[in-house]
């Protein structure tokens, strides 16, 4: 008997491992996914997010489980002409683009809603096939700050503003707002955040607004001097109010989101964290109901494992590899990939070689910050590495091409062109002010680059390195000490570059990009 107990005892220890195993994990993304919206459409899962400058724009990320996420759609590939959009003429629109978007399922058609200063308009994306397009854009004046679209009743409204917020009901065709329906929803939505005495920093923005069991709950999020960011809910019993509100969630600074339920009635709240380096990062944390008001955590705190199916990767629903082989009838990227800020498209190709990524040079430029048509995807933690291999011979006087972690306070390791003699230089940028940390000869026509960061604890480092053969890898230059900076609003990204500083016309042929995680 007591063997058959030892036994029954074993069995149950090592079930309760494999189930434990299985868990997600918070961080449900360890990525720059910011300002989510997410929905649910019969057993799917669909969540934008903000990537502002970059092109194209507004990331659709589909799952079937709440926590393993793929790639499957953007609302727009082209914002608007401009300048600063077209990272043209010593303009740029860094930190800016398209802001927080609002996304939406109504009687069989989604709609996905943002607001760019660039513009100074608020941009509705329609379709019916939210995976495949193709979507009708909307837009009209002026841009809505942090607002979240929302039906009742047959009609279409809006809600919007920082501290004081607004409501206002749009037009059917959503060409705008109709005349004579704004009004303040809210006189001043921070105050639940607010102890007697304290002080704002930043006022109650990021609306969300959701409906459940016939009541409104409207979810911000603020930012007490001193304190933390912060999750304040208000509720109503109609649309119009009034509303009572309270703070909902106060831990890790997890705040700005809203609600998601599952098929099985399960409800969670999807927010996310700023994370240094790496950038604004998701967390899923359950919620239970009390008295009709939403319970957020676990004894008010986020939750390290979640009863969820476990975290999968990021690789390739998020980031991925590419070795950029493409038939010559398929000349698009993968939708892994971003260009910052609006490409020139006749200055790239994945077709003029077989198998390479060809970038060309155009607008001229010194400033690595100001070169079009550098292609990204992003960096994830705890850590991961980023290598290319790239053949060189085509370069031209002046030409710079290489590998890239782009942010304000940049690093970057590439061939530099000086005449006739190539140099590999590592630049690094951690000071806001770019210096050329090392410089050395290089006669080969083809080049091996790698970019590894670590995200460990907020640790931040990154270090360049380089090969002639593809296996043996030096270090390079210093250490980039990464920072998150607001005037690029965004967590560091791989980069693939080239730009010409004194003549257009050279080439370089990317001939892989292999993202791994350390």
């Amino acid at each position: 008997m007591k063997s058959l107990g030892k036994l029954i005892l074993f069995l149950i220890v090592i079930s309760y491992k494999a189930v434990s195993a299985q868990e997600a994990q918070n961080p449900i993304i360890f990525a720059d996914v910011p300002d989510m919206s997410m929905i649910r459409v019969g057993d799917t899962y669909y969540m934008s997010s903000t990537t502002m400058h970059m092109s194209p724009g507004v990331p659709i990320m589909k799952s079937q489980d709440l926590v393993n996420w793929t790639l499957v759609n953007y609302a727009y590939d082209h914002l608007a002409d401009s300048d600063a959009l077209n990272l043209s003429h010593h303009k740029n629109a860094y930190g800016h683009g398209s802001w927080a978007s609002s996304l939406r399922f109504h009687e069989g058609s989604y709609y996905l809603s943002t607001f760019s200063s660039n513009t100074g308009k608020t941009h509705i994306y329609t379709t019916k096939d939210i995976e495949n397009g193709p979507w009708r854009a909307h837009e009209f004046r002026p841009m809505l700050h942090d607002h979240s679209l929302f039906f009742d009743h047959g009609k279409i409204y809006m809600i919007w503003g920082s501290g004081r917020l607004h409501i206002a009901e749009l037009e059917a065709d959503l060409s705008g707002i109709r005349a004579g329906t704004e009004r303040t929803l809210i006189e001043d939505a921070t105050l639940p955040s607010l102890p007697k005495g304290a002080k704002m920093g930043l006022p109650a923005e990021g609306s969300q607004l959701f409906k459940v069991n016939g009541m409104y709950y409207l979810f911000n999020i603020s930012w007490p001097a001193g304190g933390m960011r912060t999750v304040i809910v208000h509720r109503a019993r109609q649309l119009e109010g009034p509303y009572e509100g309270k703070v909902v969630l106060q831990d890790q600074g997890v705040a700005q989101g809203g609600l998601i339920d599952m098929p099985n009635g399960q409800w969670y709240a999807y927010l996310f964290q700023d994370h240094g380096a790496v950038g604004r990062i998701p967390f899923l944390v359950p919620v239970g109901w009390k008295d009709a008001w939403p319970v957020l955590g676990e004894a008010g705190k986020v939750p390290g494992k979640l009863k969820l199916p476990e975290n999968k990767g990021l690789m390739p629903g998020i980031v991925s590899s590419d070795e950029f082989s493409r038939t010559k009838d398929q000349s698009a990227l993968s939708l892994v990939w971003q260009w910052n800020h609006q490409p020139d498209s006749n200055l790239w190709s994945v077709t003029e070689r077989s198998g390479f990524l060809r970038l060309k040079t155009g607008e001229l430029t010194s400033d690595f910050l100001q070169a079009k048509n550098t292609l990204t995807q992003r960096t994830i933690g705890p850590t991961c590495s980023g290598s290319i291999a790239i053949d060189v011979s085509q370069m031209k006087d002046g030409d710079f091409a290489g590998l890239s972690l782009l942010q304000k306070n940049y690093g970057l390791l590439g061939v530099q062109m000086e005449g006739k003699d190539k140099s590999l230089v590592m630049v690094n940028a951690h000071t806001g002010i770019p210096e050329e940390v090392a410089k050395i000869a290089l006669k080969e026509q083809r080049i091996f680059l790698k970019a590894s960061c670590d995200f460990r604890n907020r640790k931040d480092i990154a270090q360049f390195y380089y090969s002639t053969d593809g296996s043996q890898w030096k270090a390079i230059g210093n250490e980039l000490k990464m920072s998150y900076t607001i005037p690029h609003f965004m967590g560091y990204r791989f980069g693939l570059f080239n730009y010409a500083s004194k003549a257009a016309g050279g080439y370089v042929d990317f001939d892989y990009f292999h993202f791994t995680t350390n």
